[in-house]
């Protein structure tokens, strides 16, 4: 069985900066208030024109990764897009990145699973890798929230949290055993679906149903979030299964150089942190500067703390994420 590492990583966030008081302006809220609930001071949203998507998005980091995994784009074997935000309502994101990096029939995949969406599409790469069917996988995770929040008092609640953006990773066979990624796990709780969820545009609710209600105070078609279960449940999943990714590698909390989590609320972070001991250099965040980009949060944060030489070959780097399904997961990395 093959071994498989993170060979390139890159990013890209939109140019327009949109600050707390920017929102101040549109709705009832402060920033004060912003950076009480969720420790976001400004986040990156794409304005009309800029020709910007979850694609594009996508695609521009991806570039950045191939080239720094020092890889021809012809040598991807496949391409894994994670997105709760897709360009289309079908085909998926993941066909379209293909077109516009014109790799000839390279398969593609989306993963649909939201704020986990990073990690479970990291375990499928590994996966493929490991058992030798692919050498070179391309990983993205890309989000544009701005363009399906609702910018008023009424969406506040959830519109404040998120931002545009995107991250990649290329995942490579490894013939080094002594590095690369040591193991993935994923968990799901269906019953909490509802609770963090997207409602309106679906096949419950098709076209012609849509057209004709025609209701501007239809709600289901803006995010809903029970912020206090998300949170409560959060903190339990996220302990839980950064503990079990430690155990199964034979880790302690100590052990840990970098943990890199989901970027959903710095609150969330900071009370995980403070859970297993680890000192500010053993946790890297920025949701303060771009907000909760879902798929995006973790590859984003990964490829800013390497640029930033927070990461060192031989380091444990231990990612983790808890959303929207619920569905939750960690990846372990010996760099």
């Amino acid at each position: 069985m093959y071994n498989s590492k993170i060979t390139g990583l890159g990013m890209y966030v939109p140019d327009n900066v949109v600050t707390n008081e920017d929102l101040s302006k549109i709705m009832d809220t402060s920033d004060e208030w912003i950076t009480e609930r969720t420790g976001v001071k400004e986040r990156r949203h794409i304005k009309k024109g800029d020709g910007n998507s979850t694609v594009t998005m996508g695609v521009k980091a991806a570039k950045i990764a191939i080239e720094r995994a020092n890889i021809d784009k012809n040598d991807i074997d496949l391409i894994l897009f994670a997105t709760l935000s897709p360009d289309y309502y079908f085909p998926g994101s993941g066909v379209l990145v293909q077109e516009h990096l014109e790799i000839p029939t390279c398969p593609a995949m989306d993963i649909r699973n939201q704020c986990s969406g990073f990690i479970y599409a990291i375990s499928t790469a590994d996966q493929y890798i490991k058992t030798g069917m692919y050498k070179n996988i391309l990983v993205i995770g890309s989000e544009n929230h701005s363009g399906g929040l609702d910018f008023s008092t009424r969406g506040r609640g959830v519109t404040v949290i998120f931002g545009d953006g995107a991250g990649a990773a290329i995942i490579s066979r490894n013939e080094d055993s002594s590095n690369g990624i040591l193991s993935s796990h994923l968990h799901s709780e269906g019953k909490f679906a509802e609770e963090l969820s997207l409602i309106g545009p679906s096949t419950n609710r098709w076209v012609p149903e849509i057209i004709e209600a025609n209701d501007p105070n239809d709600i289901s078609y803006y995010p809903y979030m029970n912020g206090q279960l998300v949170f409560k449940n959060a903190v339990v999943r996220f302990s839980e299964v950064i503990m079990e990714g430690l155990i199964h590698n034979k880790l302690k909390p100590s052990d840990i150089n970098m943990l890199i989590p989901h970027q959903a609320n710095l609150r969330i972070s900071q009370f995980i942190q403070d859970e297993f001991g680890l000192s500010d250099d053993q946790v890297f965040n920025n949701i303060q500067k771009y907000g909760n980009t879902t798929a995006a949060s973790i590859p984003i944060a990964l490829t800013e703390a390497w640029e930033n030489n927070k990461i060192k070959s031989g380091d444990i780097i231990v990612l983790a994420a808890f959303g929207s399904g619920f569905t939750w997961g960690s990846t372990i990395i010996r760099w």
